[in-house]
C-alpha cells in the first residue's frame, strides 16, 4: 500500500499560486537555461568527435560512442520521469538533475580515456532525462492559466534553437580553444540555474509517494531502448540487416518492447504510465510530433552533410546556413504563446506543417549551382514553422491532465520525440546514400564514347593537362556530386509530402478550451 510523505512547509505545485514580477522572470530564465544546456549537449559534441578521437588515441568510429552513450542513457531515463517525480518531488528531482549534470560534465572534460568519457557521458545522459519534462511542468505552474501558452513558447524556443546552435558552438570551441570546454561551459550555467531554481521553487515542492520500484519494467526498458539506440547508430555503418549484429539487435528490440508493453499494462505500479495513450489528444499529438520531429531532425542532419561533403562548405559555413532558423522562431513564439488560448491549436499545427512542406519543396529544387542566398531563404522561412510547431502539439498532448500527471506525460511525449529523432537521422542518411547509388548508376549509363557531353568534358580535362585516369576520377566525382544532390532532393520532396499527410492526424484530436494542457478541462477524452 502506498505511503504518502508530505514535504514540510510545501504545497503541491497544482495549489501554488502563479509567480509574478521579477521572480517569474528569474524562474523562467533559470528553467530555460537548464533546458538549453541539456538540449545543447545532444548536438554540441557532434563536430568535436575527430578532435576527441585524436586526443584520446582512438578512431573517429569509436569516438561516435561519445554521442551514442549520451543518447541511450537519456532515452532510457526520460520515461522514468513520472515515477521519479512521485518518489522525490519535482523541485528536488529537477535541482538534483541539474547539479549531477554539472558534475558529470566536469568529469567528461577531465576524462583521460575514451572508456571513462563514455562512462561519464552515460551518467550525464541519465541524469539529464528528467530535466526537460520537469522544466516544462514547473514553467506551467509558474504562470496563470491564461498565460500558460507564453510559458510553453519560452520552453519551445530553447528546445528548438539549441540543436542548431550546438554544432556551431561546438565547432568554434574545438577550433579555437579545446574540446573539453564543450563540457566546461555547462558548469557556470548549471550552477546558476540550480541555485535560482531551488530558491524560487523550493516552497512549491510537490508531495511524494513511496512507490515500489518496478524493477522488471526498468530492466525491460533498458534492454529494448538500449538495443534500439545502438541499432540505429550502428545500422548504416554495418549495412543494416546484412549484418548479424543488427539483426540480433532488432530481435532484442521487438521482443523486449512487446514484453515491456505487456508488463507495464498489467503492473500495479508501472514505471511508465502507458495508459496515457488512452487519451485521444495525447496519442494523436504524440504521433504527429514523433513523425514530424523525426522528419525535421533527419533533414536537419542531411542538409549540412550535403553542403560539407559535396558543395565544399566548411562546418562553420554549413552551420550558418542552418542558424537563421532561430530568427523567426524567437520572434514569433511569444506571439503564438499569447494567442494559443484564442486559436484552436490544431490550426497552428496545420500552419506549421504547411510551412515545413513549403520549405522542403523549395529545397527539393536545389542544384549544385545554389548560392548561399538561395540556401538561406528556406531556412529563414522555416523559422515561422518552428514557432508554431512545439507549442500547439505540447498543449494538445497535456490537455485535460491533472497537474500530477504532467511530468509522466511530458516525459513520455519527449521520449517519443527524441527516439523519433534518432529514427529520422538513421533513415534520412541511409536513404540518402542508397538513393545516391541509384542516381549514380543512372547517370553513369549516359557516359559512353558516343555521348557528346561526356566527350566534351573529357576533352576539356585532357586539354588542361589532366591524364586519362585522373579525368575519369574527376568525372566520377562530378557524378557523385550530382547523384547525392538528386538523392537529397528526393528526400526533401518525400518529407514535404509527409508533413502534408500529418495534417490529417492533427485533426483527429479534440479541441481544447484553454491554452495549456495542464490547466485544460478534459475535452471529452
Amino acid at each position: 500500500m502506498s505511503d504518502v510523505t508530505r514535504p514540510p512547509a510545501s504545497a503541491p505545485v497544482s495549489a501554488a499560486p502563479p509567480l509574478t514580477g521579477t521572480v517569474l522572470v528569474l524562474g523562467t530564465i533559470a528553467l530555460s537555461l537548464a533546458t538549453f544546456m541539456n538540449v545543447l549537449d545532444t548536438s554540441i559534441a557532434n563536430v568535436s568527435i575527430p578532435a576527441i578521437a585524436g586526443d584520446l588515441g582512438v578512431s573517429p568510429d569509436q569516438g561516435t560512442w561519445v554521442i551514442t552513450s549520451f543518447g541511450v542513457a537519456n532515452a532510457i531515463s526520460l520515461p522514468l520521469t513520472g515515477w521519479l517525480t512521485q518518489r522525490f518531488g519535482q523541485v528536488r528531482l529537477f535541482t538534483a538533475s541539474i547539479l549531477l549534470f554539472v558534475l558529470s560534465s566536469f568529469l567528461c572534460a577531465l576524462a583521460p580515456s575514451l572508456g571513462l568519457l563514455i562512462l561519464f557521458r552515460v551518467i550525464q545522459g541519465a541524469v539529464a532525462g528528467p530535466m526537460i519534462p520537469l522544466s516544462q511542468s514547473l514553467l506551467l505552474s509558474s504562470y496563470r492559466k491564461e498565460r500558460a501558452g507564453t510559458a510553453l513558447a519560452m520552453w519551445s524556443i530553447t528546445t528548438l534553437v539549441a540543436p542548431v546552435v550546438g554544432p556551431l558552438l561546438g565547432g568554434w570551441i574545438t577550433d579555437n580553444i579545446s574540446w573539453p570546454w564543450i563540457f566546461y561551459i555547462n558548469i557556470p550555467v548549471g550552477i546558476a540555474a540550480a541555485l535560482v531554481t531551488w530558491m524560487i521553487y523550493r516552497p512549491r515542492e510537490t508531495a511524494t509517494v513511496r512507490l515500489p520500484i518496478d524493477g522488471v519494467g526498468v530492466g525491460l526498458l533498458v534492454i529494448w531502448v538500449g538495443a534500439l539506440q545502438i541499432m540505429l547508430d550502428r545500422g548504416k555503418d554495418l549495412d543494416w540487416f546484412e549484418s548479424p549484429q543488427i539483426a540480433i539487435l532488432a530481435i532484442v528490440v521487438v521482443v523486449g518492447f512487446v514484453l515491456f508493453l505487456v508488463w507495464e499494462l498489467t503492473e500495479r505500479h508501472p514505471v511508465v504510465d502507458l495508459r496515457l495513450f488512452e487519451r485521444r489528444n495525447f496519442w494523436t499529438s504524440t504521433v504527429a510530433m514523433s513523425v514530424a520531429y523525426g522528419t525535421f531532425f533527419g533533414n536537419l542532419v542531411l542538409l549540412p552533410l550535403w553542403l560539407q561533403q559535396y558543395m565544399g562548405y566548411t562546418a562553420t559555413m554549413a552551420g550558418m546556413v542552418l542558424a537563421p532558423v532561430g530568427l523567426l522562431a524567437i520572434l514569433l513564439s511569444p506571439l503564438v504563446g499569447r494567442n494559443i488560448a484564442k486559436v484552436d491549436p490544431r490550426l497552428f499545427a496545420t500552419a506549421s506543417f504547411v510551412i515545413f512542406a513549403l520549405v522542403l519543396f523549395m529545397r527539393s529544387q536545389f542544384n549544385t549551382d545554389a548560392d548561399f542566398r538561395t540556401l538561406m531563404i528556406p531556412t529563414i522561412i522555416q523559422g515561422a514553422a518552428v514557432a508554431v510547431f512545439f507549442i500547439p502539439l505540447v498543449s494538445l498532448s497535456l490537455s485535460g491532465l491533472a497537474p500530477d500527471r504532467i511530468p509522466a506525460a511530458s516525459g513520455l511525449f519527449n521520449f517519443a520525440r527524441i527516439t523519433a529523432g534518432s529514427f529520422g537521422t538513421s533513415i534520412a542518411t541511409t536513404m540518402w546514400e542508397r538513393g545516391a547509388s541509384l542516381h549514380h548508376a543512372q547517370l553513369a549509363e549516359h557516359i559512353s564514347p558516343f555521348d557528346a557531353n561526356a566527350l566534351q568534358a573529357l576533352g576539356s580535362l585532357h586539354a588542361g593537362g589532366v591524364g586519362q585516369q585522373q579525368s575519369y576520377q574527376v568525372l566520377n566525382r562530378l557524378l557523385d556530386q550530382q547523384a547525392f544532390m538528386l538523392s537529397a532532393n528526393d528526400i526533401f520532396y518525400v518529407s514535404a509530402l509527409l508533413f502534408l499527410g500529418l495534417i490529417g492526424i492533427i485533426w483527429l484530436a479534440r479541441p481544447v478550451r484553454s491554452s495549456a494542457g495542464a490547466a485544460a478541462v478534459a475535452a471529452g477524452d
